[in-house]
This record gives structure tokens, C-alpha cells and sequence, in this order.
């Protein structure tokens, strides 16, 4: 049996060096990116979860139902977290290693930068898919969990929506109701506007809510002793009545407060905003083409009218009121050719398809670009590493997103480039990185 060559041995302790080295820079990483993550964690779970849960609480809903609601909702908050704790914890994890002079004794062992960061990239490239994942996959169907279950909650408790003797708007309906004991609602009073234009105004001594088996989306309450009034919007003095031992009146979801089993471009998977995307493209190519039909249409009409005044001022010496009408007809023409020419024709609800699907790939894969960033940046830090680093952090985190809402703002304001406006804070961040790196290794 021959004995191992040097070069073997070599190339096995090498790698079991750097090996251990990765293990090492990757466990430190993961230690503090799980201290960030519980702090930008907590804020958000307070922010919009907690203050939920007590408002549900307060309505008697059951303690099972009130934290299903909540996990419904920890996708969104998972995934917008993942990326802005990458960031402070590895500020954290780099400074803590540069102010204990770690760095410094791996350089002065011949392990250049580029091996330390290895591990950072494939960690943060890790984060980046994982909170994609939250984000495109599990954010779609907690909501849909999340709407589901809260309109089961309602019809037992239509309290949740309906509060006893309060005032409801939903769209053009008033709801006014007197208490609510027991999933009945006594007193209800309905002030709206029928298909017609009457405004009508429907009273009840009791209602219930009931999903409507004919038609999805809708929630229908039924009321019993009924007494409506309509009064025409034209003539105030034309009105009518009916009375009714029971009737079913219907609201539509979306005006419920919590947009049950609808989801916005937000919540939606990519593919799905990637498909809405597709026929919203499609629908404006065809406007596009209708208007610039409308405009050669026009052009037309205008160079006929324009044809028809060469003529009459060639074949009339003086001008007559038939020659002023046709001068006032032609300026009309064109005055609407122009209207016709010049019409904007853009689709905001594609613009917000657009930047939601860049802004689904830009925020987790800033976990990634942030990996750049923070490496670099940590290690100009000379003392209390993990402090300084967590103060940088969150300045960092908080100009970072200013730079996204900035840049929301933009796209949906001015029409700036969807791309451009959610992907620039992940390219000037990495810029800011690169410029960081190449200070660090002139040094």
C-alpha cells in the first residue's frame, strides 16, 4: 500500500483549513444575524401583529383563532425582516472579529480577503432565497388562510366588523346598528344607493350574517321585519316602500375592511404578478393601437375639413357666415385632433404590478447585496465591535429603506423604471461595498 504523497497532505490540511475557518466566520455570522433578527423581528411583531391580536382580543375571539390569524401572518414579517437582520448581524459579526484583531491574525496567516468572505456570500445567498421563499410562496397562502379564517370568525361573530350601536361606511353603504348580542344584530339600519340612483333606506329589527351559497366574494345579511323607503334622485317627490317578514342583503368582501380571499400584487406568488403583468401589457398595446387609429382617423377628418376651406376661401371673394361656420368647424377639428394626438396613454395598475414584482427579487436578494457592504465596513471597526456595528446597522437599514420608498415613490409618481427604482438601493449599496473593499485592501 503506498503512503500518501506530501502534495495530498497538503491539499487535505489546506482544505481542512479553510474548512474550519468558514465554519468559524459562518457560526459567528449566524449568531449575531439571529440576535438581529429577533430585534427587527419583535419590532415588526408589535407593529402589525400585536396590535391586531388586541383588537381581535377585545372582541371575544378565541385565543386558537387569534393565533392562527397571527401565523397566518409571520410570512410577510419573516420575510421583509431576514434581509435588514443580515445586515446589522453581520455589521455585528465582521466588527466583533476586526476590534478582537481576528482578521488581522487570519491576514497575518496568509488567508486573504476573498476566503473570508466565502462564507458570508453563501450564507447571505442562503438568506436570500429563504426569504424569497416566504415572500412568493408561503406570503400567498397565509393571506388566503388569513382572509378564510377571519371571515369564519365573522359570521359567528359579526361583532368583529359590525361593533353594537356604531356607524359602518362600506363603498356607498352606511351600516348603522344598534347591539349586537349572540351573532344577532338588533336595530340594523341600511342607507345606500340602488342600481337606479334612489337613495333607499332599509331597516330591520334583527340581521344575521350568512355566506351566500349562489355567489362567491359575497357576504349576505338577513334580515328580518323588514321596512324599506326609496326616494328618487330626480324628482324628490316620487318615492316608494315595502315592508318584508325577511330579506337578504349583500356586501361584497372587498369592502369589508380585510380584503377576504383577494390578494394585491404584494401578496401574490411572482409568477401570478408576472401573469397580471402579461394582460396588463396586452391591454395597453391595444389602447395604444386604438388611439393611434383614433388619431389617423382624425387626421383624416382634419384634412378633409382643411380641403373643404382651401376651396371656399379659392371660390368666395368675401367671406359669409357659411365660410366663418366652416373657419369655426376646422378650428374645432384640429383642436380635437390635437386632444387626440396628445393623450397620455399608460396603465398605473401595470406600474404597480411591475414595481411589486421587482421589489419581491430586490428586498430578499438585498440579503445578498448587503453581504458586500457589511464585510468590508466591519472591518474598520477597532473596538466594541458588535456595538458599533449594530448602531451602523440600523442608520443603514433605515437608508436603505428610504432609498426603496424613495424609489416606490418615483415609480409610481413619475413613471421612473420599475427595475431602476427597486433594484438601485441594492446596486448603490454593493458600489458603496466594492469601494469600501478596495480602500481596505490599499491599506
Amino acid at each position: 500500500m503506498n503512503a500518501p504523497s506530501f502534495t495530498s497532505i497538503f491539499r487535505n490540511s489546506y482544505h481542512r483549513r479553510y474548512c474550519r475557518l468558514s465554519l468559524y466566520i459562518g457560526s459567528e455570522f449566524l449568531f449575531s444575524f439571529f440576535v438581529a433578527f429577533l430585534f427587527f423581528f419583535g419590532i415588526f411583531f408589535v407593529n402589525q401583529l400585536l396590535l391586531l391580536a388586541e383588537e381581535i382580543l377585545a372582541k371575544d375571539v378565541g385565543l386558537f383563532d387569534v393565533a392562527l390569524l397571527i401565523i397566518y401572518s409571520l410570512p410577510a414579517i419573516v420575510s421583509f425582516t431576514f434581509p435588514f437582520a443580515s445586515l446589522v448581524g453581520g455589521l455585528m459579526a465582521i466588527g466583533r472579529l476586526s476590534s478582537d484583531s481576528e482578521i488581522l491574525a487570519f491576514r497575518a496567516s496568509g488567508i486573504p480577503y476573498r476566503r473570508l468572505l466565502y462564507p458570508l456570500i453563501v450564507l447571505g445567498l442562503s438568506f436570500s432565497l429563504f426569504s424569497f421563499a416566504m415572500g412568493d410562496y408561503f406570503l400567498p397562502r397565509g393571506t388566503l388562510s388569513f382572509g378564510k379564517l377571519y371571515r369564519e370568525i365573522l359570521y359567528s361573530n359579526p361583532a368583529l366588523e359590525l361593533e353594537s350601536n356604531s356607524v359602518k361606511e362600506y363603498q356607498d353603504t352606511t351600516l348603522v346598528t344598534g347591539e349586537i348580542i349572540s351573532g344577532t344584530i338588533y336595530n340594523l339600519v341600511i342607507m345606500d344607493t340602488t342600481d337606479e340612483g334612489e337613495k333607499r333606506v332599509i331597516m330591520a329589527d334583527t340581521a344575521l350574517l350568512r355566506e351566500s351559497s349562489s355567489q362567491s366574494g359575497v357576504i349576505g345579511l338577513t334580515l328580518r321585519n323588514v321596512f324599506g323607503h326609496a326616494v328618487s334622485a330626480k324628482a324628490t317627490d316620487n318615492y316608494h316602500y315595502f315592508e318584508a317578514e325577511e330579506m337578504i342583503y349583500n356586501i361584497l368582501l372587498r369592502d369589508i375592511s380585510y380584503s377576504l380571499g383577494s390578494l394585491t400584487p404584494r401578496e401574490m406568488s411572482s409568477i401570478d404578478v408576472y401573469n397580471e403583468i402579461r394582460t396588463k401589457e396586452a391591454a395597453l398595446e391595444e389602447r395604444i393601437k386604438n388611439q393611434a387609429l383614433s388619431v389617423a382617423q382624425e387626421r383624416y377628418g382634419l384634412l378633409q375639413g382643411y380641403l373643404h376651406r382651401v376651396y371656399d376661401l379659392t371660390s368666395n371673394s368675401r367671406p359669409n357666415s357659411s365660410s366663418v361656420a366652416a373657419q369655426n368647424q376646422l378650428e374645432q377639428k384640429y383642436s380635437r385632433f390635437q386632444q387626440v394626438k396628445n393623450q397620455e396613454i399608460k396603465s398605473k395598475s401595470l406600474q404597480i404590478h411591475k414595481i411589486e414584482l421587482y421589489k419581491k427579487m430586490a428586498i430578499p436578494f438585498g440579503c445578498l447585496a448587503f453581504v458586500f457592504f457589511f464585510f468590508p465596513a466591519g472591518t474598520f471597526s477597532k473596538k466594541s465591535g458588535r456595538s458599533v456595528g449594530f448602531g451602523i446597522g440600523l442608520i443603514i437599514s433605515v437608508l436603505y429603506w428610504a432609498m426603496l420608498f424613495a424609489g416606490q415613490t418615483l415609480g409610481l409618481r413619475m413613471d421612473f423604471s420599475p427595475l431602476a427604482a427597486m433594484w438601485l438601493p441594492n446596486v448603490v449599496i454593493i458600489a458603496i461595498g466594492i469601494i469600501l473593499y478596495q480602500a481596505r485592501l490599499s491599506r
